[in-house]
């Protein structure tokens, strides 16, 4: 599958892209809504980064406890509890006089729940696509995101000048129904990929199983730790230009965009292979100069070409399949979104404490430095699985997939 007029020809590709890009549309605009709503409440950059990318951490909870379930309950149910759930998650957040401390309470309840949903949609996508067509597929539903951010960010500043944070916080919970509404009437049925009920033993068990591997940790820690770090400097962006903080997330969007859409469409295989490490170099290295106290065209112009680096995530995760069975391809697949949206949560805290101490150009400056050093520690590992690729045999279920 190489075109994506076979990819939307797909049946359930289509409701599977729409539900995705409501639900971006709604994070990233009631995302974008909080964080001012909190910074403007408490003047604090830590506050603001937490409210945005905070609840990421939470799903380090759900990895732990939740996960199994990805492939043990129906795809269609389980999107569309969700969904519902975020949209009246992100409604309560407008209730009047709702302190600090339960806006943070609902965002942890969120984020645990959230751990499930990436498991969920990637390994419907997996099952939805032939093998050949899920880098592709996963390739357009970023860059679907990549659109939804440029525009959600556009569309939340200047909602929450028009209708204030409360009112755009309104308007994400109205998308993530909407996302809800698709999901249920988009899918047709379809049963668990695995059998067993779900629960936390069984999550802490294929959890370790998929750890097991030296080659499918050190993918995993390519795909968690530099972009987590990265996008704690994204988190300052509101601190750093208060006024101006939806134009530099856009920027990242679209550098986002376009790095999706070379590795997706255009990169042949041969060239994948090489190019997760400078692409993760990439993805932190224009940060360094945030340490000039660049105004903010340049800080835009630095934005966008950092943010091309984020298409390592696609080759990464075209190694992670490569290394997983079928069977438990979603929660290989969620294993990856929570720990990457966790180390996001563990960057913009990190980010925020720094920026506290200090400022918001010289914390990204610092943490920019901390993923490029985790990056070059990384690259001989990635390299070297470079070198053979292969999907584990019915064998491997029972047994450590790859020792190397």
């Amino acid at each position: 599958m190489r075109t994506y007029r076979e990819l939307f020809r797909t049946p359930e590709f289509r409701p599977l892209f729409l539900a995705g890009t409501f639900q971006v549309a709604g994070q990233t605009v009631s995302g974008l809504a909080l964080g001012t709503l909190l910074y403007t409440a408490t003047g604090s950059p830590l506050l603001s980064s937490l409210a945005m990318f905070g609840p990421s951490l939470a799903q380090l909870i759900g990895a732990t406890t939740l996960l199994s379930a990805a492939d043990r309950l129906p795809p269609r149910a389980t999107m569309t509890g969700l969904l519902a759930a975020f949209s009246l998650g992100t409604a309560a957040q407008t209730l009047p006089g709702l302190p600090v401390a339960g806006s943070f309470a609902l965002l942890l309840i969120l984020g645990i729940l959230a751990s499930l949903g990436g498991g969920v949609r990637y390994g419907l996508l997996s099952e939805i696509l032939p093998k050949d067509g899920y880098l592709l597929g996963r390739s357009v539903l970023n860059m679907s995101s990549g659109v939804m951010q440029i525009g959600g960010y556009a569309l939340g500043g200047l909602l929450v000048t028009v209708l204030s944070a409360r009112g755009t916080l309104l308007v994400g919970a109205a998308l993530y129904l909407a996302g809800a509404v698709t999901a249920r009437l988009g899918f047709g049925q379809r049963p668990p990929r695995a059998a067993g009920r779900p629960s936390p033993a069984e999550t802490w068990r294929t959890n370790s199983l998929l750890w097991s591997s030296p080659a499918r940790r050190v993918v995993y820690l390519g795909l968690w730790v530099p972009n987590g770090l990265v996008v704690g400097c994204e988190s300052l962006f509101v601190p750093y230009a208060p006024r101006e903080a939806g134009l530099l997330f856009a920027c990242g969007a679209v550098g986002m965009l376009a790095g999706d859409t070379i590795v997706g469409r255009c990169l042949p295989r041969s060239w994948r292979t090489r190019l997760a490490v400078p692409m993760l170099a990439l993805l932190a290295s224009p940060y360094l100069l945030f340490i000039l106290h660049p105004p903010l065209p340049l800080a835009a112009g630095l934005v966008l070409p950092a943010s091309l680096g984020f298409g390592a995530s696609l080759l990464l995760q075209e190694r992670l399949m490569e290394r997983t069975p079928d069977d438990l391809s979603g929660h290989a697949l969620g294993l990856h979104s929570s720990g990457m949206l966790a180390m996001q949560g563990v960057g913009a805290a990190l980010a925020g404490a720094v920026a506290e101490r200090t400022s918001p150009a010289t914390a990204m400056t610092l943490v920019a430095a901390l993923s490029l050093t985790v990056t070059l520690s990384l690259a001989p590992g990635l390299r070297a699985g470079q070198r053979r690729s292969r999907r584990p045999g019915p064998r491997a279920r029972q047994e450590p997939y790859e020792r190397r």
